[in-house]
């Protein structure tokens, strides 16, 4: 089963790597019987599904989380390992939809209106007058 990340871009179910192995966490004996825990790795560095601007995104914006070339994802949420294998396949497929999603534009910073300064020192005027009616009067 092929894995569709972006409408350009789908990772071919021979890339995909699977293991499987016993899961900790809830299930009682039925954990210490089945492998539900999943392993999915795809070796980015050697996909044919990425172009060349594609892998050096890739490569820039998941370094840390790469091994060589290879990206690793684990689910063991649920009980069972096909329920598993669809997380484990989501989490791939976010993972790189975010990683190739172009830069959002740079914020411009934007100046405060005259009204917002004018309500704004209006607060504070209201605000200090309050503060000063709070003082003990003087001794004259």
């Amino acid at each position: 089963m092929d894995l569709e990340v972006l409408p350009g871009l789908t990772i071919p179910a021979s890339e995909l790597g699977w293991r499987f192995s016993r899961s900790s966490g809830p299930g009682g004996q039925h954990v210490n019987t089945s492998d539900s825990r999943v392993e999915l790795s795809w070796n980015a560095a050697d996909s044919a599904a990425l172009s060349d601007d594609q892998r050096l995104m890739l490569f820039t914006r998941l370094g840390p989380r790469l091994i060589a070339g290879v990206i690793t994802v684990t689910a063991s949420e649920q009980r069972s390992q096909l329920r598993n294998r669809e997380i484990a396949l989501a989490k791939l497929s976010r993972l790189v939809a975010e990683a190739l999603a172009p830069e959002a534009a740079a914020r411009r910073a934007s100046k405060p209106t005259r009204s917002s300064k004018r309500r704004h020192r209006v607060t504070k005027e209201h605000r200090s007058a309050t503060k000063q009616q709070r003082k003990r009067p003087s001794a004259e």
